[in-house]
């Protein structure tokens, strides 16, 4: 026999739903570009599944096959599957985008926060030091780091990462400076916690909306500016399936095999678009003004 608590508990469900169902539909953005990451992530993660060939055999005798039923997206000049390679680009996207945004945060938060919450001559230092890395355009600075460290997939994320250092140090410090002086943070600072205990449990986790927002924007940035940089020979070397990289192998066969380009360029601005998106519509469903 159901109890009355029970029967209490039934409607739950269905109210989470139907309130999901209105953000979803109110938020198209949201929605969409939802749509789209969940796309990426699964065909990153799904690639031996997804993937019809292995994408770094070579049979020359099938090299710059337009697409067929066998080659979904055609072959490049070496006869590897376009398509199992741009899924498997799918999967290093992912891993540039976890590099590059993770390292981001991990050194510009810390900063941030301690120079909103400080202020004085800690907060002028950290701003200097963003200041400096705002003057050199982002993917300058990028090329200028890579050509330093070498060529490699790791070091072009760094440099990737270094450009983006400033935005969320930024962001950070203006968040603390508008949450040192609430209630919460106030109480914390009178009880003995210390500095650190402050900034990551009472301002970081009242500041992590605006942040998150940040990071699925800046990891649309990393796709397009690892591709660039792959385009360039700066990123992964060949075989690696990496559509910057694809993009620019292609670029000499345009007159003879158009997929091998427009392919990976179209994957770069689904990736792009999609992430922009969804950004959008967080911070659409995140601002309190809405």
């Amino acid at each position: 026999m159901t109890s009355i608590a029970d029967s209490d508990d039934l409607p739950a469900a269905p109210s989470r739903a139907k309130r999901l169902g209105r953000i979803l539909r109110r938020h198209k953005n949201l929605t969409i570009g939802g749509a789209m990451v969940l796309l990426l992530v699964l065909a990153g993660l799904l690639a031996p599944l997804i993937a019809t060939h292995d994408p770094t055999q070579q049979s020359l005798a099938t090299a710059l096959r337009p697409p067929s039923a066998e080659h979904l997206f055609g072959t490049d000049q070496y006869g590897r599957d376009l398509f199992s390679r741009i899924v498997y680009g799918a999967r290093l996207s992912l891993l540039e985008i976890v590099l590059g945004v993770g390292i981001a945060l991990a050194a510009g938060i810390p900063l941030g926060l301690l120079a909103g919450y400080s202020g004085g001559k800690v907060d002028q230092i950290v701003i200097w030091f963003m200041d400096i890395l705002f003057a050199f355009p982002g993917i300058v600075l990028s090329i200028l780091i890579v050509s330093i460290l070498g060529t490699s997939l790791v070091n072009l994320m760094i440099g990737i990462a270094v450009f983006s250092i400033p935005v969320y140090g930024r962001l950070s410090r203006n968040l603390a400076l508008a949450l040192k002086q609430v209630e919460y943070t106030e109480a914390a600072r009178a009880l003995g916690a210390g500095l650190w205990r402050i900034l990551f449990q009472h301002i970081l986790r009242n500041a992590l909306g605006p942040i998150i927002v940040q990071a699925t924007l800046t990891a649309g940035t990393v796709v397009l500016t690892a591709a660039s940089l792959s385009f360039l020979g700066l990123g992964a070397q060949p075989p690696t399936p990496e559509w910057g990289a694809m993009m620019s192998d292609g670029r000499n066969f345009l007159g003879v095999n158009i997929w091998l380009s427009l392919f990976p360029g179209l994957a770069i601005t689904f990736s792009v678009l999609g992430f922009n998106l969804f950004g959008d519509g967080l911070r659409d469903l995140l601002d309190p003004r809405r």
